[in-house]
């Protein structure tokens, strides 16, 4: 829209109608040419053009509003206006009148809440609804292959009274001399034990899960990796070592898992049987024909072997086991059982320490 002088040339005003004496005031607005008499007739033009399109506008947003309440009430319906696309009620089943209401937990009416202090039982579900992998790739899932291998077996000395008196752990794997040992889960590196440490068994490193209050211990390790110490976080699936034989003296390299608890900062840890959650763990598996590893959950759950047998039942069995523990290479060594030293400058990072360095 642009304004020109033109010469007269008879034609009237486009505002007053008045006729053209002088000069002529021209509007262009696309293909419509307006002729005035003056300035003041152009801007009367100008403002009367200006509001007609705000009018255009403002028309324009109404209905597009008003159409996007609509749709929106469609795509949202609502029970008083679609009731043929509410959810269907549950049917009101009336209660016998001697009848207790349903309790959803089966615990009583009032009462909620996890157990206090956690059982074993409470313990190991929690885990088993966690993420968490088996501390030895696949693709076989490797579990205790012998009694004297699970948690509980019979061993001499004090032990933790959790542990039966006995193993306060699990014995894996065994043949792969060197094969990689992997963090169980997501935590923060509570101890490392580097050196030989013949007598508590050998090289180890023990790590804090959920704030310190579940801890994975490995133990026999023939090297660690570097830059693992104390206070780094690891990742679950991380290679933390390499499973050998190091403070172990009459049986074949394997890898020592032990599972403990501790539900308060500062209170009694305890150690838990792991042998039902390793049988469930899912595994890391090498994808064939690659490097590349990738945890899954297809491969066969594994079956317990369950605790070894009391000591007063397994006495009766000495005869027996006394042969088979001279002939099998899997035979626990039994004097591993004292506490590991404290790496200088810092503490000893396990509380039970009658069983830290089992076998």
């Amino acid at each position: 829209m642009f304004d020109v002088s033109i010469p007269i040339d008879g034609t009237g005003c486009a505002i007053c109608g008045e006729l053209l004496f002088a000069e002529r005031y021209v509007r262009v607005r696309g293909a419509l040419v307006r002729v005035f008499c003056s300035p003041e007739c152009q801007d009367a033009a100008a403002r009367a053009d200006w509001l007609e399109a705000k009018a255009f506008l403002s028309r324009a947003a109404k209905r597009l509003l008003l159409g996007g309440v609509l749709l929106g009430a469609w795509l949202l319906p609502h029970g008083a206006l679609w009731p043929w696309r509410s959810a269907p009620a549950a049917p009101n089943v009336p209660l016998a009148d001697d009848a207790p209401p349903p309790a959803a937990s089966g615990l009583p009416v009032g009462w909620f809440g996890p157990e206090w202090p956690p059982t074993e039982t409470s313990v190991l579900a929690a885990l088993g609804r966690d993420a968490w992998v088996h501390p030895l790739a696949g693709p076989v899932r490797r579990m205790p292959r012998s009694d004297s291998r699970v948690f509980g077996a019979d061993r001499p000395g004090n032990r933790a009274i959790e542990c039966r008196n006995g193993h306060c752990g699990v014995d894996l794997g065994g043949e792969i001399w060197g094969e990689h040992v992997r963090a169980a889960h997501d935590g923060v590196v509570d101890y490392v034990q580097r050196g030989p440490n013949p007598d508590h068994g050998g090289r180890f490193v023990r790590i804090a899960h959920h704030d310190g209050t579940v801890f994975t211990q490995y133990f026999h390790l023939a090297a660690i990796a570097r830059g693992l110490e104390r206070g780094v976080a690891v990742k679950g699936g991380q290679v933390i070592g390499l499973l050998g034989d190091s403070g172990v003296k009459e049986s074949a390299p394997h890898l020592h898992f032990a599972v403990s608890v501790r539900a308060t900062p500062g209170g009694h840890e305890k150690y838990i049987d792991p042998e039902p959650l390793i049988a469930l763990w899912p595994l890391r598996v090498p994808v064939e024909g690659s490097e590349v590893g990738l945890v899954t959950i297809t491969a066969p759950p594994g079956v317990p072997l369950g605790s070894a047998l009391r000591r007063s039942r397994a006495r009766g069995r000495a005869g027996q086991g006394a042969a088979a523990a001279a002939a099998s290479p899997e035979t626990a060594s039994p004097a591993e059982d004292a506490p590991a030293p404290a790496e200088e400058g810092t503490e000893p990072a396990s509380p039970a320490e009658s069983s830290v360095g089992e076998d």
